[in-house]
């Protein structure tokens, strides 16, 4: 399987465990992490959720080839059941981050509530570098956090960052050794066996609840244009690029 989930001393972990393809999702792993948040939302014994991956590769984004040979169709595909179930979450959700981070692997993390980065952790969101648009309510969230210029650097020119960058612009809580990110996420999260839990529930609904229907409204309008993008000839050059290893040219696009 390549997600994993399991419930220990309260907290449900949610694994992301394909290090032969660096973690990259499919269609069926963005399912099984729908079902896992849902499950542990609606289980009374969990009292938080995490979310990892493996030593060095938190994830590399969509697996292209799958991506390609199964495209989204509907709002109802795993990828949109998954942003639906961690934006709608009400437990607290906390994200242990190392090695590379890239597209939704570093969207995801603007839907935690708490995030903690390795100091080798690499973030990045080439979409426009694939011919692509943002998604998961990126391309509000980004400028919110870190201003329209900083944003502009991340989004349109895909400049990667690092874990300090990714503190320092908000969407992280703090850099750790690689060794230590996931045993002090784990600490935080076993923090809400000793909170009330339904102050917990109220406190992060009224959080958030104030933003959920934007951010909605924002995912399915990314998703429609990343949709119009997906068939454009610009997306099929890039893709091409990537299965022959060589850098797209959109030298020939206006």
């Amino acid at each position: 399987m390549s997600i994993k989930t399991f419930i220990v001393d309260g907290v449900a972990t949610i694994e992301i465990a394909r290090p032969e393809k660096k973690n990259a999702l499919t269609q069926q792993m963005y399912q099984d992490m729908a079902d896992g948040i849902n499950a542990a939302a609606a289980n009374g014994e969990v009292r938080a959720i995490l979310i990892t991956g493996q030593p060095g590769i938190f994830t590399s984004g969509n697996d292209i080839e799958d991506f390609m040979n199964s495209p989204r169709k509907g709002l109802d595909a795993p990828v949109f059941q998954f942003m639906e179930a961690l934006i709608g979450c009400d437990k607290p959700v906390i994200a242990a981050v190392t090695g590379a981070a890239i597209g939704i692997g570093t969207t995801m993390l603007l839907h935690c509530d708490f995030v903690y980065v390795a100091d080798d952790a690499r973030l990045a969101m080439p979409f426009v570098s694939l011919g692509l648009v943002p998604e998961f309510a990126s391309s509000v969230i980004v400028p919110q956090l870190m201003g329209n210029r900083r944003a502009a650097e991340r989004i349109l020119l895909g400049d990667p960052f690092t874990g300090e960058q990714a503190v320092e612009c908000g969407i992280a809580n703090a850099v750790l050794p690689a060794s230590e990110v996931l045993k002090h996420a784990r600490r935080v999260a076993e923090r809400f066996n000793s909170l009330a839990p339904g102050a917990v529930r109220d406190s992060k609904r009224l959080m958030r609840e104030p933003q959920r229907a934007q951010l909605r409204e924002v995912y399915k309008a990314e998703a429609e244009v990343f949709g119009a993008r997906l068939r454009s000839p610009e997306a099929t050059e890039a893709f091409q690029a990537f299965f022959q290893k060589r850098k797209p040219d959109f030298s020939k696009f206006q």
